[in-house]
């Protein structure tokens, strides 16, 4: 299921909006070429600070899978100043929470702290921003953590593994067909000069947002940024070359043959993106889209195909309209007792048809975007969730200016919109299918939600 589960059943009575009030954040670039975001939130005396990276597993070549995120569990590992470990020791003794995360697109580092104690945390991430220590040790230690985080996460999670099979499927040559985690034989053999030419190559200011959400005044921010980070020198960042998704010709279909307590299916149809929509209402459509499948109890795919025709135990809708690259419009489902798969695809495929032929009357069409404004009014409520949609949108390329738009743009998307985006890209040629067949489970088997980041 998508975040769009996460909304308050109380808000849902909400009204539609015709606009939202502005995001009042303060940006200010160093001469180094790094951005500062800064949202003052004074609700409680603290300050979420969070550094992002343009980088993340759709960057890496072949060979070297998953290096951003074994590069991400290595900035913990210390530098001139900092022994191994002490990063967090530091930021426990003044009552602060840190951790990292590593996405497609990119790398995060954050804390959360006493909005007094901002310049410990600004004096920690400006160290290992240019003088991380990449020892052999260290990696041959921390090879072990991710081994078996990748074991836990994927290999023993069935709907895991199949996703990562899916995606290689459904990927012609989109970075995307490659797990966020790595590939386990890129895993195994990663070198220390691996890690040291993708540090030096992508960890430097001018490839960085510094964002900061909390009890805090713009401009002693902005004094703090400079003191810590405008010492460190620029990288000559180096375009990647274009990684282009080739058309699809037609229907991708396959089996995943694994232990498994359940059946599974997940569906993907091609479908563009904010960044790269040739009209950009088309990706706020399939949003829009998306909200009709799966915006909750209401939605159609739960109350038609889990509790109406009772074929399902769970089914879901998701679509990502901020990535940096041409994503996929999923549908996955888990079929009821007595059912199977192929009941499950032909229902899925019929809601799909019925969006098609037949516009989506004013009442749930306002419906869904009552939902989308409780879902904003709610995400807004989490300083954190605030600093992460400032970070992601600058770091993807589309801008933190965006965060304004959402709620304008969904408003305007018209019936007729969410039609025309079903009949365009939900249709066969653009479509990938992957079965999971379950076989005996003779040890321990997780089948916990998949997740898109990785820590």
């Amino acid at each position: 299921m998508n975040n769009r589960l996460l909304l308050c059943a109380a808000l849902l009575g909400l009204p539609v909006v015709a606009s939202s009030a502005p995001t009042k954040v303060s940006e200010h670039v160093l001469a180094n070429g790094l951005k500062v975001l800064v949202k003052e939130d004074h609700r409680s005396p603290i300050a979420i600070s969070q550094v992002w990276y343009k980088v993340g597993s759709s960057y890496e070549p072949g060979g070297i899978t998953g290096i951003s995120h074994m590069l991400e569990h290595m900035m913990f590992k210390g530098t001139d100043k900092h022994a191994a470990g002490e990063f967090s020791r530091i930021i426990a003794e003044n009552g602060g929470e840190e951790n990292a995360f590593t996405g497609t697109d990119y790398t995060a580092y954050f804390q959360t702290m006493e909005a007094s104690r901002l310049a410990v945390s600004f004096e920690l991430e400006a160290d290992r921003m240019r003088n991380l220590h990449l020892l052999p040790d260290e990696l041959k230690k921390e090879l072990q953590v991710v081994t078996e985080e990748r074991r836990m996460r994927t290999d023993d999670n069935p709907q895991a593994k199949m996703q990562e099979h899916f995606n290689a499927m459904a990927y012609s040559n989109s970075p995307y067909k490659n797990p966020v985690i790595g590939w386990p034989s890129d895993i195994e053999n990663y070198k220390v000069e691996d890690l040291q030419a993708w540090y030096q190559r992508w960890y430097a200011p001018n490839n960085a947002t510094l964002v900061v959400v909390g009890d805090v005044q713009p401009k002693a921010v902005f004094a703090l940024a400079e003191q810590y980070f405008a010492p460190l020198k620029p990288s000559e960042l180096k375009a990647i070359k274009p990684q282009t998704e080739v058309e699809q010709l037609g229907v991708r279909k396959m089996t995943v043959k694994l232990p498994a307590k359940l059946p599974y299916l997940v569906m993907g149809y091609k479908a563009p993106v904010l960044k790269d929509a040739a009209l950009e209402w088309e990706a706020y459509a399939l949003e829009v889209l998306a909200g009709v499948l799966d915006g909750g109890s209401s939605a159609r795919l739960e109350s038609g195909l889990v509790r109406g025709k009772q074929i399902a135990v769970s089914v879901g809708a998701d679509y990502d309209l901020h990535s940096r690259l041409p994503q996929l419009f999923t549908l996955e489902a888990t079929p009821a007792e007595g059912k199977n798969v192929w009941d499950l695809e032909s229902a899925l495929k019929d809601e799909i048809g019925k969006l098609q032929i037949k516009l989506v009357d004013n009442e749930e069409l306002q419906r869904i975007k009552a939902q989308v404004l409780a879902k904003a009014v709610y995400e807004r409520d989490s300083g954190f969730y605030q600093a992460m949609q400032l970070g992601m949108l600058e770091t993807v390329g589309l801008g933190w200016q965006k965060v304004d738009e959402y709620v304008d743009k969904v408003n305007q998307v018209t019936a007729e919109q969410v039609r025309d985006v079903a009949r365009k890209y939900l249709i066969e040629d653009k479509l990938s299918v992957a079965y999971l067949e379950p076989l005996p489970i003779t040890g321990h088997v997780s089948e916990t939600k998949i997740e898109k980041g990785v820590r």
